[in-house]
């Protein structure tokens, strides 16, 4: 089904929403009365269509949302007349469209799957309330029926008027058979269902008309019948056509008896139920399919999983990938809704085509993101060959709407689960894969591994509990010395994080910094650390105790941050340190960012000290400190422990560049020789000092 154009994401105005829904019950009414017999005008069908039009809409609206008052607003719809099929379908195909173009159902993502339920929902309630009337309306027409064989009895003549009045003009296929089973007449309504004529079938066994599996559930229900164990059988039943084929019927049979009360004839109603039956198999695979793409939604591939999970050959198992297009957003918002839109087409597409080998299936959850499952077999490829052929694929440029478009994937994977894992859990765990993965780069992939993600809980559990601790004063400021390495004297002090944890081992700075960063509080804690170390500082220095820098290492998220040069001007302000007397440093990874570097070289600007942070590390790291105003570099941690040579080969450069190199974690006296000689100029470590409260800092200046 095509879809409409997408709209912006803009709330209409009232009067904007009132014409679109006046036009949209306008052209229900036009086509109904175009398609079914109603008994009103046009404008009274317009006025009821409208107000039941405003109450759907209200319904789709509705937190939480629920189809059950959907389903009665469909039964009411019977009460308009006689609609049958023909009025379903025809309220089916204009709602189901019509709905999606309204600017309050806008954009379509956030109601296509409320809207294919509603649809769903109205046939559901429709096609309820219209079999209790068919079934009333058979059991008049039964009656009248039994009146008239009655009456045959006395009056053949007059027993012939009364079947031609009731039976040929029925919609449904009428029949009248013998004890024997054999069909005496019919009318011309089961002509046209089975595509015979009277002639061809009248005398024929009605159980020859059956398809094979369905003969002996009715001649159970008719032995029922004759032993008055029964008044009236309904069953589903399928009776082949002329052409071979089978038709979905329902059948309802009654027994009419003679004036001796012996079983004389059985009078067989059948309602043709084909097109209705797929009627509504089109609209639950509506409620389960994605509108854009027609791929399975994530309902559906929720419970495929399920039943995959409990069928799988435990042998080779499922691999459930969870894959998200890498740069979308920048897509979209470039190009456009519309030629997003294709390009998720087209993606769908061909991973359709290059998983046809396999058992899968393949589902569009959310905005870019899809799901696989994908049933292992003994010739199924690794996950990196699954991989490396999707994103080979689809970075390959096709054009959309006049634009070369090539995409990449990144993936969190499941492979073989426990199958008795929870549907739910699974698509947790492949989507914190897919959060791992895209924290490297674009185009990667991540396998779910259980211990890592307990170990991922425990961090997060921590983290979220950081708030509490550090309103509590368990989190507090700590202070460490660093040295000059070529005579041991105290050169700076550097603030750092400490959280003593009750009944829980103490957490260090690199430790706190990193679970800050993860959940946002390292703004603010970070700025209460400079805040808190910068009024140290300058205390001491007004006392004469200590007057050398002060040396505060920034995260990332610091780094970036928009505001970081008004927060270090509004605490040097608030504690009377100078710009000179503070060295701030920044990691090595976040200065190719034009916000961090920005924010170093105004820094630098204001006379701060500026450096960088896990020196080594990256190959762009040597050209970064020749295009920034830095004036010190501290050499990554492993590096240090690995004594490397490459960074030793750069200590030149660095003297020539004007640029002091520290060196951390020297924790004995061969290691601080072997980087005295390489060339570092400062250092830290558990060698000179670990890091203590003020007091215990200021002991450990005191000569031994």
């Amino acid at each position: 089904m095509p879809m409409p154009s997408r709209t912006p994401d803009v709330t209409p105005s009232p009067e904007e929403a009132v014409r679109a829904r006046a036009t949209l019950a306008r052209k229900w009414s036009y086509r109904l009365l175009s398609s079914v017999a109603i008994p009103l005008g046009q404008a009274q069908l317009d006025e009821e269509l409208s107000g039941r039009l405003d109450a759907l809409c209200a319904m789709l609206h509705e937190e939480p949302f629920s189809t059950a008052s959907i389903e009665r607003l469909g039964a009411e719809l019977t009460a308009l007349g006689h609609l049958g099929k023909f009025g379903l379908r025809c309220t089916a195909e204009v709602l189901g469209k019509g709905l999606l173009a309204l600017p309050e159902f806008q954009p379509v993502e956030r109601y296509a799957e409320r809207i294919a339920l509603a649809i769903g929902a109205l046939g559901t309630g429709f096609t309820g309330a219209n079999t209790e009337s068919v079934l009333a309306q058979q059991e008049g027409m039964q009656k009248s029926l039994l009146k008239a064989v009655r009456d045959a009895n006395w009056n053949l003549k007059e027993s012939e008027a009364r079947f031609n009045e009731v039976v040929t003009s029925s919609t449904n296929g009428v029949l009248i058979v013998d004890i024997e089973g054999r069909l005496l007449r019919t009318n011309t309504a089961i002509c046209d269902i089975l595509g015979h004529s009277q002639d061809e079938l009248v005398g024929v066994l009605l159980t020859d008309l059956i398809a094979p599996g369905f003969t002996e559930m009715l001649q159970t229900a008719m032995a029922e019948l004759v032993g008055g164990t029964a008044e009236r059988i309904r069953q589903s039943q399928r009776m082949l056509r002329k052409d071979g084929e089978a038709a979905r019927l329902s059948l309802t049979a009654s027994l009419l008896r003679g004036a001796d009360d012996e079983p004389s004839h059985f009078v067989v109603v059948v309602e043709d139920g084909t097109e209705l039956e797929l009627l509504q198999s089109e609209l639950k695979r509506q409620a389960l399919h994605d509108v854009l793409t027609g791929l399975p939604n994530r309902q559906f591939f929720t419970t495929q999983l399920e039943t995959a999970l409990r069928k799988t050959d435990t042998g080779y198992g499922i691999t459930f990938f969870h894959l998200d297009i890498d740069a979308f957003g920048m897509v979209s918002n470039s190009v456009g809704g519309r030629v997003a839109e294709r390009l998720l087409q087209h993606v769908a597409r061909r991973l359709e085509v290059l998983l046809a080998g396999e058992k899968a299936m393949i589902a569009r959850f959310d905005g870019d993101e899809f799901g696989v499952l994908l049933e292992n077999t003994a010739t199924t490829p690794g996950i990196g060959t699954i991989m490396k052929s999707i994103n080979d694929d689809l970075l390959e440029p096709t054009y959309v709407d006049g634009h070369g478009l090539a995409v990449s994937v990144s993936a969190g994977v499941v492979h073989r689960p426990d199958s008795a894992a929870e549907p739910v859990d699974l698509l947790r765990a492949a989507d914190t894969a897919l959060r791992r993965a895209k924290m490297r780069r674009r185009g990667q992939w991540e396998v779910f591994h259980p211990d890592q993600d307990a170990e991922e809980r425990r961090d997060h559990a921590v983290a979220v509990a950081m708030p509490g601790a550090w309103e509590d004063g368990e989190i507090t400021v700590r202070y460490r010395p660093i040295v000059r390495l070529a005579d041991g004297v105290v050169s700076g002090v550097e603030a750092a994080l400490r959280w003593e944890r009750p009944d829980a081992e103490v957490l260090d700075h690199d430790r706190c910094a990193a679970l800050a960063e993860a959940t946002g509080l390292i703004l603010p804690l970070g700025e209460w650390l400079l805040r808190v170390a910068s009024g140290q500082s300058a205390w001491w220095r007004q006392r004469g105790q200590f007057d050398r820098s002060l040396v505060v290492r920034l995260t990332a998220h610091q780094s970036s941050d928009a505001d970081l040069v008004e927060r270090v001007v509004r605490v040097l302000g608030e504690t009377g340190l100078k710009t000179h007397e503070l060295a701030l440093s920044m990691p090595a990874e976040v200065l190719p960012e034009s916000d961090a570097a920005d924010n170093l070289s105004v820094l630098a600007g204001l006379g701060v000290h500026v450096g960088i942070d896990d020196f080594g590390l990256g190959p762009l790291d040597p050209s970064t400190v020749s295009d920034l105003p830095v004036k010190s570099v501290r050499v990554a941690r492993g590096l240090v422990e690995r004594r490397s040579p490459f960074v030793a080969a750069l200590m030149p450069l660095m003297r020539e560049a004007g640029v002091t190199v520290a060196v951390d974690g020297i924790s004995s006296e061969e290691q601080a020789q072997w980087w005295r000689a390489a060339g570092a100029d400062f250092a830290t470590g558990d060698l000179f000092g670990t890091a203590g409260a003020p007091g215990d800092f200021l002991r450990g200046l005191e000569p031994r």
